[in-house]
């Protein structure tokens, strides 16, 4: 049987470590560290990125790989070291192709860059954002120079969907768009309206706090896990199997954000939870792509989280939480209320057919940026335009357009179409787990989760990056990446909701 050496898997070991340190200071860069502390840890990251990038690209990682593949001959492509060998061996190739200076002025320029960020976006001010915006794009330019390519935006996307590229993604979401537009179309014409008032009123931060952490505490992450922070984007970080870091925000006029966004973050970490502890210390410890990470988030922020026999569950902790708002209320009620469409401005607070648009918007205007088609000035006026065209709504302000995401400022290019790739991923797997679990909508009524964690755990968690996205998704649905049953799958929900008959 293959096995590679210990040498090997101390020098993976490491490259991790540093990796896993820097997400650590970065979570704590935006829960817990005080505001002048940004320069420095900017140069701390900075540091971490430098010797973790010279370790990944060094001569004697390509030395130590060359010889355990040598000795792969008749090692099941899936095995632990032939799985090994194949995704370090590409991470080490792209790695070398870089030059670690500029990994480490990426991440230092990026660090800064989303407290730049922040202010603008308490402000509304898009200016004061738009040299750092400009910086950050400058670099990731100069990232780019060092790829060969058919498209530019085909290595920013590799680096969150490996060998996706540009010419197979566009097409996907195009369907997406079309199949959301026909719905919402339907839609306005039935004249239909849903109550959504239960969710919006005053709802003090401190009661939102303790509902977030009562609703993450139903959800089944191993105890002693996990913890849950605020913070002004909401996001999800894996220091280790063991140690996961939870973040949402609080706004006190409207309760979904504290409820969704803390059951899609803790969706990342259950990922992250269910690896195998034997891919510790390795680059398998991670989720095969972006698409498949965020697919898990959105399967239980929407299909459950939204679904009709969790929200019943919900309710009672609802409730108790905030009685003026919800007690009495009817589990359809707040079913309706949870479902409601509309278009919002906000990506995270938008119900889940418009969110495909938001990512639509997000994905044109980026490879307009990389095609180099638009300046990074004339962003928030085609901010406004696609939202005008796709959502049919008015952007207030840049708060509300082009500073409401972090990723921009954070260097994150081509990872807003994992979005949309993980709701079509989500609804392939959800059928997959319907058909298996024949009780599972009394399952989630009754608060029992851990036999769909575990369903997952055992099809999608488990493996890491042991499998490419393309043969994982083969493996735990039988067939290629599908828009169709996201499609038919909103159809036939919000059909029911919307009496489109």
């Amino acid at each position: 049987m293959a096995k590679v050496s210990d040498e090997l898997l101390e020098m993976l070991g490491e490259i991790s470590d540093l990796g896993r340190a820097r997400e650590l200071l970065a979570w704590d860069e935006h829960t817990k560290m005080p505001p002048r502390g940004a320069a420095a840890r900017a140069e701390q990251i900075a540091t971490l990125t430098r010797l973790r990038h010279r370790r990944l690209a060094s001569d004697e990682l390509g030395r130590l790989l060359d010889a355990a593949e040598a000795t792969l001959e008749g090692a099941r492509p899936d095995s632990f070291a032939a799985s090994l060998v194949r995704v370090s061996k590409r991470d080490w190739e792209k790695a070398r192709r870089v030059p670690a200076e500029l990994r480490a002025e990426i991440a230092r320029t990026t660090a800064l860059a989303e407290h730049t960020w922040e202010a603008a976006r308490a402000e509304s001010d898009f200016g004061a954002f738009l040299p750092s915006l400009e910086r950050v794009i400058e670099l990731k330019r100069r990232y780019l120079e060092c790829f060969e390519f058919d498209h530019p935006y085909d290595p920013l996307l590799d680096d969150f969907e490996p060998e996706m590229k540009t010419a197979e993604l566009g097409p996907l979401l195009a369907r997406v768009r079309d199949g959301v537009g026909e719905l919402l179309a339907e839609i306005a014409a039935a004249g239909t309206e849903l109550d959504a008032s239960p969710l919006f009123g005053s709802f003090p931060p401190g009661e939102q706090e303790a509902l977030a952490q009562d609703v993450a505490a139903r959800l089944p992450l191993e105890p002693d896990s996990w913890r849950l922070d605020s913070t002004v984007h909401p996001f999800a970080t894996g220091i280790a199997i063991s140690d996961l870091r939870i973040t949402t925000r609080f706004d006190p006029g409207y309760v979904g954000t504290a409820l969704w966004s803390v059951i899609h973050e803790v969706g990342h970490a259950m990922y992250n939870n269910g690896i195998d502890p034997e891919l510790a210390r390795t680059p398998l410890c991670r989720s095969t792509s972006m698409g498949f990470d965020e697919s898990q988030s959105r399967l239980w922020e929407n299909w459950v989280g939204r679904g009709r026999p969790f929200l019943g569950h919900l309710l009672p902790l609802l409730a108790e939480r905030f009685p003026e708002r919800f007690a009495g209320l009817e589990a359809e009620e707040l079913y309706r209320a949870a479902n409601r469409v509309g278009a919002s401005p906000i990506r995270v607070e938008a119900d889940e057919v418009t969110y495909n648009l938001h990512i639509v918007l997000r994905f044109e205007l980026e490879l307009a940026l990389f095609e180099e088609r638009i300046a990074p000035r004339e962003l928030p006026e085609a901010w406004r335009e696609r939202t005008r065209e796709y959502l049919g709504i008015e952007v207030a302000d840049d708060a509300a357009g082009v500073l409401q995401d972090v990723h921009w400022a954070a260097g994150l290019y081509g990872y807003f179409p994992t979005y949309c790739l993980g709701n079509m991923i989500a609804a392939q797997v959800w059928e997959g787990a319907r058909a298996e679990l024949a009780d599972l909508d009394d399952q989630l009524a009754r608060g029992e989760l851990a036999p769909l964690r575990d369903h997952l755990r055992e099809r999608i968690y488990r493996h890491g990056a042991k499998l490419a996205p393309t043969e994982l998704i083969e493996a735990v649905t039988g067939g290629p990446l599908d828009p169709g049953p996201l499609i038919a799958g909103l159809r036939r929900k919000y059909g029911e909701l919307y009496e489109l008959g």
